[in-house]
């Protein structure tokens, strides 16, 4: 029997807290709104507890054992180097705890009324949350924010178990697999391949298309698999999984490689062929919420749904399924209902693989810019020519600068090398704030630095280098 359900009115309803739905939680909160956020798991979401946090703290595990492995170059020799993987593992939780029990106070700090339970749309302004078997409540709100995320695609022949994993599990694998097979070349199995392959895994990538990381500049690429092959990782391009045999200690994958049938043998196989949106329990199609046959919500440049008091952020609309594009959106959502003007526009939206090396875009790359109808320049500088990269003994890869010939405006960026997810950032401020090459060609940077790299593009840019010939 459900208990009384008597309905809660609020102004913003928010459903899901992940990096999309809390920062619209807060900022809601911030222009004041009365805000409830709905979470069925963990505050924080996929993100923070299963996907870009623990995998980052995992990849830097690896890193880690690596490096001291392979000091050699600087005359530092460690013997015998082990890793204590459920100490690895506790302290990539720890990390994880962190961030969500910071989440937590803030949403508290901002006076967000958190429910836990799942959610289901009953009307065009109503959410029942079914908080157990036996109760839930409905909440009625003025506006609603869908910020439900997304899950890892399964294929048919190769249903979840034990040993056939999704990224989810390969975070949570109690031993580290002396044989791992990787389905999928994007850049979550290329991140979690590179992981498990300097933490000492034999790693074998199966990638349908010609190359891995296709969302990336060929170059780019290359880079990443020149450097995953030095370290034993073998990857089979054009090959598609067709089944897989599983055993009490294993499992044995079957794969049409170039048209020619073989077989791997592994401790487990990773599923990394893509993400579901999670918008198929929701009752979205019953409140007038158009949406495609994939599951993706049709929204406006405010993110605002075919019904006017919904608004839908995330993985679950078009585009990039990427953290920092949620929480974006978030804020244009919550600003939106508050009555701004506010719109989204995606040009500086960066992408970055923690792959081996690092490799981020932001804005176009040269093609793309070419192909919008653009006259540009393609000005590239290499990290073997930087002091900092050469000190750090990784100095493999380039900087790529995409400009307006006419003027020299900033409008594209590709990094491949160390720290290229931080350095990106410096690129999307240019393109943001409408920044020409001779603006970050002037911009001082401190010496010796890998920020240097962006000064010495934009001066290749202008046809003024100073540390590679023209």
């Amino acid at each position: 029997m459900v208990v009384g359900d008597f309905a809660e009115e609020v102004d913003t309803l928010i459903v899901g807290s992940g990096p999309g739905g809390y920062v619209a939680a807060i900022r809601a909160a911030q222009l004041g709104q009365s805000v409830t956020i709905v979470e069925k798991g963990d505050i924080g979401g996929v993100c923070l507890n299963v996907g870009c946090v623990p995998s980052k703290a995992l990849i830097q595990a690896g890193h880690r054992f690596h490096e001291a492995q392979s000091g050699d170059d600087m005359g530092i020799k460690a013997e015998n180097v082990s890793v204590d993987f459920s100490k690895v593992q506790e302290w990539k939780s720890s990390v994880v705890n962190k961030l969500t029990g910071g989440v937590d106070g803030l949403l508290k700090g901002n006076k967000v009324n958190v429910v836990r339970g799942e959610a289901y749309f009953s009307d065009r302004d109503s959410v029942k949350v079914s908080t157990d078997e036996y109760s839930s409540q409905t909440y009625k709100f003025k506006n609603c924010i869908v910020a439900t995320g997304s899950r890892p695609v399964e294929l048919p022949t190769f249903k979840y178990t034990k040993r056939v994993i999704n990224s989810t599990g390969a975070l949570e694998l109690e031993e580290i697999p002396e044989k791992l097979v990787v389905i999928g070349g994007g850049y979550i199995g290329i991140e979690l391949a590179g992981a498990y392959a300097n933490l000492g895994t034999e790693v074998t990538v199966l990638e349908g298309e010609e190359r891995i990381l296709t969302g990336f500049e060929k170059q780019m690429a290359q880079l990443v698999n020149k450097r995953l092959k030095k370290n034993n990782v073998t990857i089979e391009t054009k090959a598609f999984a067709q089944s897989v045999e599983e055993s009490e200690d294993g499992v044995k994958i079957t794969a049409k490689v170039n048209d020619e049938e073989k077989t791997y043998d592994a401790d487990y196989v990773l599923v990394s062929v893509g993400r579901k949106p999670n918008t198929d329990e929701l009752g979205l199609e019953q409140i007038g919420v158009n949406m495609n046959d994939k599951g993706i919500i049709d929204v406006d440049e405010q993110c605002k749904t075919s019904n006017e008091n919904i608004y839908a952020i995330g993985d679950i609309i078009e585009g990039p399924q990427l953290a920092h594009k949620a929480s974006y959106e978030g804020k244009i959502a919550a600003e939106a209902i508050a009555g701004e003007a506010s719109a989204v526009d995606y040009l500086a939206i960066p992408m970055v693989v923690f792959s081996d090396p690092e490799l981020a875009s932001v804005g176009y790359t040269e093609q793309e810019a070419k192909d919008a109808g653009y006259d540009v320049v393609g000005a590239k500088f290499p990290f073997q020519a930087n002091g900092r990269a050469l000190s750090l003994n990784d100095s493999e890869g380039f900087m790529k600068l995409v400009t307006r010939k006419e003027d020299g405006l900033v409008i594209g960026a590709q990094i491949a090398g160390p720290s290229a997810s931080d350095m990106i950032a410096e690129a999307g401020l240019a393109i943001e704030a409408g920044m020409t090459a001779e603006d970050m060609a002037m911009t001082i940077h401190a010496h010796p630095t890998l920020g240097e790299i962006t000064m010495e593009t934009a001066e290749v840019a202008l046809g003024t280098p100073i540390h590679v010939t023209k």
